[in-house]
């Protein structure tokens, strides 16, 4: 049984490491029991105009794996794109970073991960209480980088309450068997009159992961992930809400799967590459998915992560407003790139996020917030690969959302205007303002208080960030040569549209939240003008040329879930997804856009035990891009068993394990940069024990 857990960011009563407290509420929760933090008003799930989807509990608990990619990997709308064990990003509806805002209790991560598939986001997600993913745009919430949808991270590093007994707290210890993995996992608040004291933190080690290989297995090179993290946080709690500080600090080394230097000659010659002292014709090359590669002095990243966030929510703050809330993060963020153990590459980026709403109470039944967010972001990036300009990003914006129920219906307007600035460093290359204005409209039908249908209407609009601006050099990363909107036009002598990206979007959702039968379906269609892509010019063997540039692109789609309680220990539930992307006037096909899925999930709970299996085909990807190839389909199935032991109201613990790709089948991601190079895991059993007191 998916133990879905009600949760306000308020008044969180959990204390203990994220999942296992909240495992501890032990009933089943419908949908329409979720409150959803990220939404401005805290609707609940079922009232929200687009799909969310809440994670939490023990679902989230049985789930989570060293990056947040795989942690979401298989739920409805969302896929990965994997970079090895180290990194890996979430993709909602067919759209990955910059249009996929990850959040950390609605602050942004400001790390590097949105420059390249390779820079891992800095969250560590056995430290989660909760995630929430909003699919379809987000903008007029989370502005520009959440066009494609959000995900909201939540925590406990900043207590929002004082726990039961003045302390509580949790341990958990983890083994995996595909890539030795050894973790451990900690965490305690303690209550000290109306102060909150939290201190928590990971410690993972885990070698190269194995994939199928002919009769045998192995090793992906490069693909192992050594991470720490420790937070420690502290709030004053009063009756009517809490104001509190948090520290985070992190850090990781992880290695870069299908690194290469076979190109480090490579270089562009107009719109063609030239590699090897010699320019070569186009040819169609094909990949054979069985080879194996053996990859000597695999790079490798050190990653530094150091994070401040100061945060507030307060209940009636002045007359005629029911909440407000403040959050402030501070970031400074650094990883070196490595090969042969000397440093090729630094980046560094430093910034902070600041947000502020302010929730008012009913005028003439209108309800709503409004607020303003202020973002900078110093980027610099130093050594052989330092492909993108340095550059310092600065962006204000001003948002508001009102919501009006009128009987059975009720509507949503909002709007969102932004003010962006963009400076490289250096005169070469000129600086550039945007300013993105979105907007939206939304009815959502109550029918019969069973069913519900939600249509919704957006224009929103993205600026192009600095890497699709200014990138201009080699990234051996993913094998590419970058070349940017505006480096690369005036490399190419060519002109590119500097316009916003702009989506046109149509989003419909149906539900039913009540009965033993319950189910989300979401089907939506965006129009984009000047959506900007990473277009393959030409490629020599698996090294590419690719530059930045608009075009007019349609995505269209449909993704949800079908659940079906038959007794009260026993559900079972099928879901799927699809999405189709591609450029106007049969311009073709946009590149790494996941295949559709369909499965089906089952879960009971027999005496202490609880038992879950989900099994779902991902179809073959033949709709591909210039220079790519088809990805061919593969069946996974994965399951969890785990046993709960109570110690009466001092303590419980549950001993688990998770099976991934139980039939290890080589599969491989049309997502990911390096498909080939870095297929998905392989059988993989995660054995765990938890306790809580």
């Amino acid at each position: 049984m998916r133990n879905r857990v009600h949760f306000l960011c308020a008044a969180s009563a959990i204390a203990a490491v994220p999942g296992v407290a909240a495992a501890q509420a032990g009933s089943h929760r419908t949908e329409g029991d979720i409150v959803i933090t990220a939404s401005a008003l805290e609707q609940r799930s079922d009232e929200t105009a687009t799909p969310v989807l809440s994670l939490t509990g023990e679902e989230l608990i049985h789930r989570r794996a060293a990056t947040l990619g795989e942690t979401l990997a298989g739920q409805p709308g969302i896929n990965v794109e994997n970079f090895g064990g180290g990194a890996s990003r979430p993709v909602i509806r067919g759209q990955a970073a910059p249009r996929v805002q990850v959040l950390s209790d609605s602050a942004q991560i400001q790390d590097a991960s949105t420059i390249s598939p390779d820079h891992n986001i800095v969250t560590e997600p056995l430290l989660l209480s909760g995630i929430e993913v909003l699919r379809g745009p987000a903008t007029l919430l989370y502005g520009s980088g959440a066009i494609g949808g959000a995900v909201n991270l939540i925590d406990q590093k900043v207590p929002t309450a004082l726990p039961d007994g003045g302390i509580s707290g949790a341990i958990e210890g983890r083994l995996g068997t595909a890539d030795d993995e050894r973790t451990v996992v900690g965490g305690v608040t303690a209550g000290v009159g109306q102060i909150a004291l939290r201190a928590e933190g990971v410690y993972r080690r885990s070698d190269d992961y194995r994939v199928p290989s002919g009769f045998g297995e192995r090793h992906v090179d490069g693909s192992y992930n050594d991470t720490s993290t420790v937070s420690l946080g502290a709030s004053w709690i009063g009756a009517d809400g809490y104001l509190g500080v948090a520290y985070t600090r992190q850090r990781s080394e992880y290695g870069l799967p299908g690194h290469s230097h076979d190109y480090e000659g490579c270089h562009p010659h107009g719109a063609s590459l030239h590699c090897g002292g010699h320019d070569h014709e186009e040819e169609d090359h094909d990949h054979d998915h069985d080879h194996e590669e053996e990859h000597e002095d695999v790079p490798y990243v050190k990653l530094r992560s150091q994070r401040f966030d100061i945060r507030s929510d307060y209940r009636d703050p002045l007359p005629g407003f029911e909440k407000m809330r403040f959050r402030l993060a501070f970031t400074d963020y650094e990883h070196d790139e490595l090969e042969h153990d000397e440093v090729a590459t630094t980046f560094r980026n430093k910034g902070y996020d600041l947000r502020f709403e302010l929730t008012h109470k009913p005028i003439a039944g209108l309800r709503g917030v409004f607020g303003v967010q202020r973002w900078e972001s110093d980027f610099r990036a130093i050594g052989e690969e330092a492909f993108l300009l340095d550059t310092e990003t600065t962006n204000t914006a001003l948002f508001l959302m009102e919501t009006l129920p009128l009987g059975a219906v009720r509507l949503e307007l909002a709007a969102r205007q932004e003010w962006q600035e963009i400076e490289p460093a250096g005169s070469l290359y000129p600086g550039i303002r945007h300013n993105p204005f979105s907007a939206s409209g939304a009815a959502i039908w109550d029918i019969n208080g069973d069913y519900s249908l939600a249509l919704s209407l957006a224009r929103s609009q993205r600026a192009p960030n600095a890497q699709e601006l200014y990138a201009n050099g080699v990234h051996l990363a993913t094998n590419t040569y970058e070349l940017g909107l505006i480096t690369g036009n005036s490399r190419l002598g060519t002109q590119a549209s500097l316009d916003e990206e702009t989506a046109h979007s149509i989003n419909l959702t149906f539900r039913k939240r009540t009965g033993a039968t319950t189910f989300t379906i979401g089907a939506y269609h965006q129009e984009f003008d000047n959506y900007i892509f990473a277009e393959t010019l030409d490629q020599f063997e698996d090294f590419r040329l690719i530059r930045y540039r608009g075009a007019d692109a349609t995505f269209t789609g449909i993704d949800g879930e079908i659940r079906h309680q038959f007794t009260p220990q026993f559900a079972a539930s099928a879901f799927g997804d699809y999405v189709r992307a591609k450029l106007k006037d049969d311009l073709g096909n946009l590149p790494r856009i996941p295949a559709a899925r369909l499965g089906a999930r089952a879960d009971a709970h027999i005496g202490g035990f609880t038992l879950d299996a989900e099994y779902y085909h991902v179809f073959e990807q033949d709709k591909t891009a210039s220079y790519e190839t088809r990805t061919p389909g593969y069946d996974m199935v994965n399951a969890t068993i785990a046993y709960r032991l109570d110690f009466g109201q001092a303590a419980n613990a549950e001993l688990f394990v998770r099976a991934t790709n139980l039939t290890n089948e080589l599969a491989f991601n049309h997502a990911s940069f390096i498909r080939d190079a870095a297929p998905l895991r392989g059988r993989n059993l995660v054995f765990g024990l938890r306790t809580a007191f």
